[in-house]
């Protein structure tokens, strides 16, 4: 069931409830007519239109996001403009069924009702926020197990035999030649296996830290490829104040290798570019090759569980796609939000 359905049954089924309880409470009372039966029905029509309408507030001023003292006293004070509304529009039906009293009229009367209604409204108020707090709590949980466990993954394949044995074998073929080379490389095959080490722990890293292991990545590829790999990089100056899941953006520059550039004789380039606009960071990874239409190349492990750990993390703020871009060039694009409490100065 997805959430607008549940959201509808929630306010059917409740405000339902409320109009029963009143039926109940009329009978009892031996009050009940059909101009009551009537005058329920507006009022539970009149409910669910009003919380309906107080929930687009609640979304559209980012209320979920505020802490308690913020969010009190603008709760009761919206509460208690709809409570006084609620009490002027009753007034009105029973006027227009000549069903007004002279007590309804009294201020007294008057204020007793709509401190009842403006109770009714912020339980409404504190079942809608718990609802969410739990839900995000939940989610939150979700995202850290899934996370720890595709990193756990991308560890296993990250430190897999045949990548230390190719870096290895690299570094050696190296060592008489270009010792400089090969203790550079020692450096930054080291930095690798320990950010790969440290990654299971960390559900985001800053995009700094992401970017250089997979320049340390890509500078052995180039020892064992030589000529055949071709890297560049432009990297807005602001792409340092976002942070993404670890091994994320190494997981898409070793499947444009392994799929693109290792298949290719004259092999390819690979080159990264980042640019930040709405405080959104657009991450783009271009590859020399093609898109395979094998499904179990388009929708591996590793881009499978990219799609995965930005959405449950970034849920509908974050973008994910791969596709051809032209006949020799495979686009990875993904978007990223700022997140919460981070700054940023903007070149729009």
């Amino acid at each position: 069931m997805t959430k607008a359905r549940l959201y509808w049954l929630c306010q059917i089924l409740g405000w339902g409830s409320y109009g029963f309880m009143q039926v109940f409470f009329y009978s009892m009372a031996e009050r009940f007519d059909l101009i009551q039966a009537v005058g329920i029905l507006y009022q539970v029509i009149y409910f669910i239109g009003t919380t309906h309408f107080l929930r687009g507030i609640i979304i559209r001023l980012d209320w979920l996001n505020l802490r308690l003292p913020h969010l009190i006293p603008r709760l009761l004070f919206v509460t208690l403009v709809l409570s006084i509304l609620n009490y002027v529009y009753l007034l009105i039906i029973d006027f227009g069924t000549h069903t007004v009293s002279n007590t309804e009229l009294k201020l007294f009367t008057a204020s007793i009702n709509t401190v009842i209604y403006w109770v009714i409204y912020f339980i409404w108020c504190l079942f809608y926020f718990a609802f969410h707090y739990v839900q995000r709590y939940n989610k939150s949980l979700k995202a850290e197990t899934a996370a720890r466990e595709v990193e756990l993954k991308n560890l296993k394949a990250q430190l897999n035999p045949h990548f230390i044995f190719n870096s290895l074998n690299s570094i050696r073929a190296l060592v008489d030649e270009n010792p400089r080379k090969s203790k550079e490389s020692i450096t930054q095959l080291s930095h690798i296996l320990r950010n790969s080490l440290i990654s299971d722990r960390k559900k985001l890293i800053p995009f700094t830290e992401e970017l250089k292991t997979v320049m340390d990545y890509l500078a052995l590829e180039s020892i064992r490829y030589e000529e055949r790999l071709i890297t560049s990089f432009d990297i807005d100056r602001n792409s340092g104040k976002f942070s993404i899941p670890p091994l994320m953006l190494q997981t898409l520059v070793e499947n444009g290798i392994k799929h693109g550039i290792s298949n290719l004789k004259h092999g390819g380039e690979i080159s990264i570019s980042t640019s930040v606009r709405r405080k959104q960071l657009q991450l783009q990874i271009r590859n020399t090759g093609q898109l395979s239409k094998d499904k179990n190349v388009t929708e591996g492990f590793g881009l499978a569980n990219t799609k995965k750990r930005l959405e449950l993390i970034f849920g509908e703020l974050a973008r994910f796609e791969i596709k051809n871009e032209n006949k020799s060039t495979v686009l990875t694009t993904i978007s990223i939000p700022l997140r919460d409490g981070a700054t940023i100065e903007l070149n729009e």
